[in-house]
Formats: structure tokens, C-alpha cells, sequence
């Protein structure tokens, strides 16, 4: 009886020897990785852009087995940083901070060229929005002199706007003005409730801070940027551009016409450490859903896919390189 036993065990035995040696170990289960985006202020435009990729991107986890989440930053600086430190994989920045971080300059300078940056695509335009409160008394740019001016926070790319326009201008922002260092998201109030004058913010519009603040009871105006200090920073900057600031999204603005501004646009990028298929699902899931992320904010509604690939700096990632090749929209990157 026991031999038989052993018997019949040792046969079952070698049956599945066979058995796994015919057919194979049966594959591992993939496992579900996880980025996240780095955006901005809360009431910006970066962090809805960001929530908009995650929401298109998660529909698919269950088949590429990526999911992205979004995270609230101080902006650009930050996310650039924060990319290159491999803290976050993705990031949204200006288009400005992605050039300065890939030559090492500005806040880079110290520390030199970001050489691990890699772009994947760009945006909505960003309009530089200088927002006064009307009893302040500002009406021309100028007007800003001895006042207590929002710059921005450290780390956010509306800063370096603020002090190039400023410098510009011929305004020392360190000696001209009250500057303050408030987030994006905290200067409405601060202007309603009377303890800044005015201050600056590069968004995309309609924003939901800039609605913010002119629907409160203190009344607002926006600001024009003079054209001569608009073109002495395109000149001298590549990545600046002419702008206006559309007067319809602020009814309750004192302003009854377009606002002539300067701007950027926002990009996104990545490191050149993240892996390629993931830079390549992300960006496939992008361009393949355009027309639902143009619903998902009013911002986002003028985006083109020739238009996505412009004002980028850092090399495009290998990943959106290959979706970009696939569809035949590498010809319209710069060479």
C-alpha cells in the first residue's frame, strides 16, 4: 500500500515537472506603478491641468498600470527641482524656468545646467496679470512706486516674472516698492482686505484667483504693461511673448477693455531618469484625449498639438519622442 502510494506521488510529480517545463511559469501579474505631477497654487490654472492628465490618464490604469496623482506646489522652481531630485515625476513649469533651469541660470546658476531635464510638451499661454486695488491709486504701471506689491512667492516662476518686468521698467523692486512674498493663492485676499496695494500673477486665464479678487468689495483694476517695456523683454528674452488679458472672464473688473500684458506658456516636463514607457502612455493619453482635456478647464481650450510643441527648451523625452514619431507631429519640433 505505501508503495504504491510513493508511487502514484512520484508520477504526480513528474507530470508537473513536465507540465511546468511545456508550458512555462505562469507570468507575474504586473504591478501598478505610481507618478505624480507637481502643479501650483490650488486656485491657478497648473493644479485642474494637472487633476485633468491624472482623471484622463487613470481610465486606462487598469491596462498600462500607471496611475498619477497630483500634488500642490509652490510652482516651477519648485517642480524643476523637485523632478530633478526624483521626488516628483512629472512637474508643469513656465516656460521661462524650464529655459533658465536647462542653461543654469537665475536660481540655477549656483548649481548649473539641469542636464537630467527633459520636456514633453507645452501648454496654454501664461498672461503676466498685475491686479490693483483702485483706492490705491494706481492707474499707470509706474503708479507701483512706494506701494506694497505681491511678487511671489520664492520658488514660483511668477517671481522671476514680476522682477524682470520691473527691472524693465526701470522700478528697483528691492527699493521702489513694499515687495511682498505671498503665494498666488493668498494675495486676493490680502489685496481685499487691504494689506498689499497690488500684486502680480502669471496664469493662464480665466483664473479662478484672479476672479477672486475682482468680485470682492474692495473694487480692482488690472494694470497694462507699457508696449515699450513689453518689447525691451521680448527682445532680450526668448521666451517672452506679447499678450492680452481677456477683460470678459472679469466683469467686475473696473477695466471695459482687453489688457495688453506679456506671458509664457506652461510646459511639462519630466527627467530623463523616468522610465520610457511610462513619459510614452502619459503622453499618448494626452494628445489622444485633447478634445476632452480642452473641456476640463476654459484655459485649456485653445490647445492645438502643433502648437503643444513649442516653447520648449530641455530635449524632448525619448518616451514622447516616440509617440510624437508614431503620429508624424516630430516635424513640427525645433530642430
Amino acid at each position: 500500500m505505501r508503495k504504491g502510494f510513493f508511487v502514484v506521488v512520484a508520477v504526480l510529480s513528474a507530470l508537473a515537472l513536465v507540465g511546468t517545463v511545456l508550458l512555462g511559469t505562469p507570468p507575474a501579474v504586473a504591478k501598478m506603478r505610481y507618478v505624480t505631477i507637481g502643479t501650483g497654487g490650488v486656485t491657478g490654472v497648473y493644479y485642474p491641468l494637472g487633476g485633468a492628465i491624472s482623471k484622463i490618464v487613470n481610465k486606462k490604469k487598469s491596462v498600462h498600470k500607471v496611475r498619477v496623482s497630483v500634488e500642490s506646489t509652490g510652482g516651477s522652481v519648485f517642480n524643476v527641482n523637485a523632478v530633478m531630485a526624483g521626488d516628483l515625476e512629472f512637474g508643469i513649469v513656465q516656460s521661462d524656468r524650464q529655459y533658465q533651469a536647462w542653461y543654469g541660470l537665475k536660481e540655477w546658476k549656483d548649481v548649473g545646467p539641469q542636464k537630467d531635464l527633459r520636456a514633453i510638451c507645452s501648454f496654454h499661454p501664461e498672461s503676466v496679470t498685475l491686479v490693483a486695488a483702485v483706492e490705491a491709486g494706481i492707474k499707470t504701471f509706474y503708479d507701483l512706486k512706494g506701494k506694497r506689491v505681491n511678487i511671489g512667492n520664492p520658488g514660483s516662476g511668477q517671481r522671476g516674472n514680476s522682477i524682470d518686468v520691473l527691472t524693465a521698467a526701470g522700478i528697483d523692486w528691492q527699493k521702489d516698492i513694499v515687495p511682498e512674498g505671498l503665494k498666488a493663492a493668498e494675495a486676493p485676499k490680502m489685496l481685499q482686505d487691504g494689506r498689499i496695494d497690488a500684486f502680480f500673477y502669471t496664469v493662464g486665464h480665466p483664473s479662478g484667483a484672479i476672479k477672486e479678487a475682482t468680485s470682492g468689495r474692495r473694487k480692482v483694476r488690472f494694470i497694462p504693461i507699457p508696449d515699450d517695456v513689453v518689447k525691451k523683454l521680448t527682445d532680450k528674452f526668448p521666451y517672452y511673448a506679447p499678450a492680452i488679458i481677456p477683460i470678459k472672464f472679469y466683469p467686475m473688473a473696473e477695466n471695459k477693455e482687453d489688457v495688453p500684458t506679456f506671458g509664457v506658456k506652461a510646459t511639462f516636463v519630466t527627467s530623463i531618469k523616468v522610465p520610457e514607457d511610462i513619459v510614452y502612455i502619459i503622453t499618448k493619453e494626452i494628445f489622444e484625449n485633447l478634445e476632452a482635456l480642452k473641456k476640463m478647464h476654459p484655459a485649456l481650450g485653445i490647445l492645438e498639438k502643433r502648437a503643444m510643441l513649442q516653447g520648449l527648451t530641455a530635449p524632448i523625452h525619448p518616451g514622447a519622442m516616440k509617440y510624437y514619431r508614431e503620429v508624424g507631429l516630430d516635424k513640427y519640433l525645433k530642430k
